[in-house]
C-alpha cells in the first residue's frame, strides 16, 4: 500500500487529499502522475525520519520525472537526507544537482553555505587557519546569492555575513 494511503497525520492526509485533487483537475501525464506520487510518498517519509523508504521512492521519483525544476527539489530533499545524516558531501553532490535545474533554488544554496561553515568552523578548530579562510568565503558566497533571491530570509546568515565584513548592509 503506497504511504499516502496510510497517512494517520492530519497535515498529510490534508496534504494528499489536495494534491490528488490538483492531479484530477491539471491535464498531467501518467508518468507525471506516478512521479508525483513517489515524491509526495518520499516527503511523508522523510518527515517521519524514515530515510531509507524516502530515499526509494525519491529514486522512484526521479526515475520517471523529466521536468527540470520538479527533479531539482526531488535532489534537494536528497540532499537533506544525506545532510541529516551527516553525510555532508553527498548533500553537497545533490544540493549542486538541485541547483543545476533549478538555479534560484535559495533553499539550496543556504544548505551548502551551511556546509561549508560548518567545515571552515572544524578547520578553525583543528588550527588551519587558511583553509578555514577558504571554506568561510565559500559560505559567504552561498548565502550572498541565497540572499539576493530571498532577500528576507536567513536572518542569521545574513548577520554573519555583516559581522564578518563579507557583505554590508545596503
Amino acid at each position: 500500500m503506497p504511504r499516502s494511503q496510510k497517512n494517520v497525520n492530519f497535515i498529510d492526509q490534508t496534504f494528499t487529499v489536495v494534491a490528488d485533487i490538483l492531479l484530477k483537475a491539471f491535464p498531467t501525464t501518467k508518468r507525471e502522475k506516478e512521479a508525483f506520487s513517489f515524491y509526495r510518498d518520499g516527503m511523508s517519509a522523510q518527515a517521519e525520519g524514515e530515510y531509507a523508504e524516502a530515499l526509494q521512492n525519491y529514486s522512484e521519483a526521479l526515475r520517471l520525472e523529466v521536468d527540470p525544476y520538479d527533479r531539482s527539489y526531488i535532489f534537494y530533499n536528497i540532499g537533506l537526507i544525506h545532510s541529516s545524516n551527516g553525510e555532508h558531501t553527498k548533500a553537497l553532490e545533490y544540493y549542486y544537482q538541485a541547483l543545476e535545474r533549478n538555479s534560484g533554488l535559495p533553499q539550496a544554496l543556504n544548505n551548502i553555505a551551511v556546509i561549508y561553515h560548518y567545515r571552515g568552523e572544524e578547520a578553525m578548530e583543528a588550527g588551519d587557519i587558511q583553509s578555514s579562510d577558504i571554506l568561510f568565503a565559500k559560505a559567504a558566497e552561498y548565502w550572498r546569492e541565497a540572499l539576493r533571491i530571498a532577500p528576507l530570509n536567513y536572518l542569521e546568515a545574513r548577520n554573519w555575513l555583516l559581522t564578518t565584513g563579507r557583505i554590508t548592509n545596503d
